[in-house]
């Protein structure tokens, strides 16, 4: 996975799996937005809940990006605990939900 925090220009902060770079456009599969929580928490919530649960890749305009990072290490870690196959332990470390 190539996990991604990509801002938008409308603001929302979206975690994905940035797929591919086309120039133009990204192709992002399983994108979540985060969205914030009671006392500095963080959860996520699906970026697109109306959308056809078995459409695993969406196409967006790169020109709608403010800017593409890598997220911290708790987000990853709970991101790939959301769609990855594979069952991980949970770290000693603090849990973003």
């Amino acid at each position: 996975m190539n996990i991604k925090l990509i801002r938008l220009q409308s603001g929302e902060d979206l975690v994905a799996d940035l797929v591919e770079d086309r120039g133009e456009t990204l192709v992002l599969a399983n994108p979540i937005v985060m969205v914030p929580g009671r006392e500095g928490t963080i959860g996520f919530a699906p970026w697109s809940p109306l959308m056809d649960p078995d459409i695993k890749e969406l196409e967006i305009r790169a020109s709608y990006t403010v800017y593409i990072s890598v997220p911290n290490s708790d987000v990853i870690q709970n991101y790939e605990q959301i769609f990855s196959p594979i069952i991980t332990p949970k770290s000693a470390g603090k849990l973003i939900m």
